[in-house]
């Protein structure tokens, strides 16, 4: 089975180290982040979200609003020594649990279990797409057959790609792409969406000017044959 990847969040040493290795114990790969500033930019590579909430600079909720923005896919669960109603209201308007400190080690991976499961993360067979990659949407990783190399793609072309993934063969528009990516509507004469399609037919396409993975279905949208 894949190994599952966590991206924890948490500024206090002692916590961080003591979850960290609980974790590892039982089997997770964990990248642990004493600040919430780069996070968005890791979190499409993992599977699950821990994060606190008292954090320096920006707050948990700040935080967690960004990677849910970025990644909307990936759950979130928040840790807290604040149990009040309303912090609990206010983090689970984009968080998918709430955990409050202190908390046994055996609650919390227990916790994180339930949200894989609800994710669909977990076992699965790389997807074959084209005629030398292979894509692990578990690992969140694509393989380049030929030279046995790591495809390199930012956070925005793995989901865009993963999106394509989990709708083979089917034309996605950009609505349906925007809403799945960003988590927002897509404005007509935005060229977000087409910049990220061209960068990605350049790392995927033998000749990305008459692309064979990545199809443009005119006036509609694009798709992906498997």
């Amino acid at each position: 089975m894949p190994t599952r990847r966590v991206l924890y969040i948490e500024d206090n040493p002692e916590i961080g180290r003591w979850v960290k290795a609980d974790l590892e114990r039982r089997g997770y790969a964990v990248q642990w982040l004493m600040s919430g500033e780069d996070a968005d930019r890791e979190v499409a590579r993992h599977d699950v979200v821990i994060l606190d909430i008292m954090l320096p600079g920006l707050d948990g909720f700040t935080v967690g609003q960004r990677l849910k923005k970025a990644a909307p896919a990936v759950p979130i669960l928040l840790l807290s020594a604040r149990g009040a109603v309303e912090d609990k209201l206010l983090g689970l308007q984009f968080a998918d649990d709430y955990v409050t400190k202190p908390f046994h080690p055996d609650e919390l991976a227990a916790r994180v279990e339930v949200l894989l499961r609800r994710s669909g993360a977990g076992p699965s067979e790389p997807i074959k797409l084209g005629q030398r990659f292979a894509v692990d949407l578990a690992g969140h990783t694509v393989l380049d057959e030929v030279t046995g190399e790591e495809v390199e793609l930012t956070a925005k072309q793995y989901q865009i790609l993963a999106c394509f993934l989990r709708n083979p063969n089917r034309i996605l528009t950009k609505d349906q792409i925007f809403e799945a990516v960003w988590g927002e509507p897509y404005i007509e004469g935005d060229k977000t969406l087409m910049v990220h399609i061209r960068h990605l037919r350049m790392k995927l396409e033998c000749d990305p000017s008459d692309p064979e993975i990545i199809e443009t279905v005119r006036g509609i949208g694009y798709r992906v044959r498997l």
